[in-house]
């Protein structure tokens, strides 16, 4: 199969773009992101005309943030969208006279990666986005591995804290409650709290407060020397470090690829989250360790992700 779309979607805006068999984006458009499911629909067929007009394309791949079922037809549930059980598949198809898949966006910037970015050269990857929240996709074997009802890889929503920090699923103790962007800025606003004359760089970056403090704030006061926030970048590192080798018990495999916001730090989190996984490593010492990796395609990867796996059928 020669050229297809992505589509992903995000909170904002929709973009899709014509991807070839390399992984290539040959042209884009971007649409604003509408409140209503039956809108939505509309708007991700409009965009798939829109950037297929003058290219001969032969499916399209859909990256939504939620539940997606096994035959990659259905969203099952859609945390930040009113989509329960939404036959996206059917609908979209209806409207564009094209195959249509549809995937989980973790999932589909996973493979984006694996395929085309840092997981080239290997078979058995495991990726987490640390962003907002925390999603992640699996990749054993040279397959994406979705589970029998294709929802595997909620790596987000692992307990780590037993009656922990209440999280937006509505369960306490989530991973991403501790290594997400929004557990960095409750890092560094609680210890800018506690200590303030830690956080002066910091605090001076936003209105003088606590509360003022923004997540590009905390990077910017980071690569100043802010005590605070190189504190808060190392707490989020342990966490996320320390999940990182519960999955490799789990998967075992060669590599992790860490994207989302948070990643674009580079070795400001990437250097401790390496120290983290192997300093709680089972068996560290005696055992070949998975190579921790930057991800490459940044937010281009779930829209590369989702129309080569559209390719595939």
């Amino acid at each position: 199969m020669g050229l297809t779309i992505g589509v992903d979607i995000g909170g904002t805006k929709i973009a899709a773009g014509v991807v070839d068999e390399e992984g290539s984006i040959l042209e884009t458009c971007k649409v604003p992101t509408p409140q209503s499911t039956d809108a939505l629909t509309e708007a991700i067929a409009d965009a798939v005309r829109t950037v297929g007009a003058g290219h001969h394309v032969e499916a399209v791949g859909i990256g939504a943030a939620g539940y997606v079922d096994e035959k990659r037809a259905t969203v099952l549930f859609a945390p930040n969208i009113d989509w329960r059980h939404e036959p996206l598949k059917d609908k979209v198809e209806q409207r564009v006279g094209l195959p249509v898949v549809v995937e989980n966006d973790a999932n589909a910037a996973a493979w984006g990666e694996y395929k085309f970015g840092a997981g080239q050269g290997h078979s058995d990857v495991i990726c987490i986005t640390l962003g907002t929240g925390l999603g992640g996709g699996i990749i054993i074997g040279n397959k994406l591995r979705r589970g029998r009802f294709g929802v595997a890889a909620e790596f987000g929503h692992i307990r780590v804290v037993p009656d922990g920090l209440l999280c937006g699923c509505g369960s306490q103790g989530c991973w991403e409650q501790y290594a997400s962007g929004r557990a960095l800025l409750r890092y560094a606003r609680q210890r800018a709290f506690a200590t303030p004359e830690n956080a002066q760089i910091l605090l001076s970056l936003g209105d003088g407060t606590p509360e003022g403090i923004e997540g590009r704030h905390i990077s910017e006061a980071a690569r100043q020397g802010d005590p605070v926030a190189i504190d808060s970048f190392r707490e989020l590192a342990r966490w996320a470090g320390a999940g990182l080798a519960d999955l490799a018990s789990l998967f075992d495999p060669s590599a992790f690829i860490v994207g989302g916001g948070v990643s674009d730090e580079g070795e400001l989190v990437l250097d401790p989250i390496r120290k983290s996984f192997r300093r709680w490593l089972v068996g560290n010492q005696y055992r070949p360790h998975a190579q921790v990796l930057a991800a490459q395609l940044g937010g281009k990867a779930g829209l590369v992700g989702a129309a080569d796996l559209a390719r595939q059928g």
